[in-house]
């Protein structure tokens, strides 16, 4: 076989593999939402006092998350990691902010950026309306015997 030959070969396995890869992460997008996930897309906050126009594009990532008893867990679409990038404890977050995006975010109409405080850090979290209502309820939520979770900043 010639070096033209081989070099086509590798190029063409290389392209497959890269086609697989992306494959199944679409699939595993798919499974997530299967499952009961709603798309949320999340960065570590800026300093509210630091945030220009170009920032406002940077660290947001698109992912799937997951309700799981007094966890919110999320995984990032485009990861392989089998287990949640981000475990949110419902008696640990505190609402700081919310507000509508930017209009450089890229974010989907009618979307609502909440600024969160956890003991991890803040985070910044993009999601739908309905999505928001969902994270309200499961934060003001509580089983009988506990206190409330749901702490809103003033």
């Amino acid at each position: 076989m010639t070096t033209t030959g081989m070099t086509v070969e590798i190029v063409l396995v290389v392209v497959a593999a890269v086609l697989l890869l992306v494959a199944l992460v679409a699939l595993r997008r798919l499974q997530s939402l299967r499952r009961g996930g709603v798309d949320v897309a999340l960065r570590r906050a800026l300093p509210v006092d630091a945030v220009t126009a170009a920032d406002d594009q940077r660290g947001w990532h698109s992912g799937i998350a997951r309700y799981r008893g007094d966890q919110f867990r999320w995984y990032r679409v485009s990861g392989l990691r089998s287990g949640p990038n981000v475990v949110l404890d419902r008696f640990d977050v505190e609402i700081v902010d919310r507000r509508a995006p930017r209009p450089t975010e890229l974010h989907a109409p009618g979307a609502t950026v909440l600024r969160c405080r956890t003991a991890e850090g803040t985070f910044e979290l993009a999601m739908g309306a309905d999505v928001v209502t969902g994270f309200s309820s499961w934060l003001e939520a509580t089983p009988p015997g506990r206190s409330t979770g749901y702490r809103q900043a003033s």
